[in-house]
């Protein structure tokens, strides 16, 4: 998130959050995963923020690896 925020020309707040909530789901194929980032960015606008979290899920290497494979909600609290 670091380096999309300094891409954007944004300094990231020191109490900046990240909490994830993961569910195994169950279906007629199997098990699957879900998750759920919620996201606090204390004192920066929700378009800005909005615009810093969906730029870091394209670069994270880890969202590149599961990409397709987990479903990921990215929420702003």
């Amino acid at each position: 998130m670091g380096f999309a925020a300094s891409s954007l020309k944004v300094a990231l707040p020191a109490d900046l959050a990240v909490n994830t909530e993961v569910d195994l789901c169950s279906s007629t194929g199997g098990y699957s995963l879900q998750a759920r980032l919620n996201v606090s960015l204390p004192d920066i606008d929700h378009e800005t923020a909005r615009a810093i979290v969906d730029a870091a899920h394209q670069i994270c290497p880890y969202s590149k690896a599961t990409r397709g494979n987990i479903n990921v909600t990215i929420n702003l609290v």
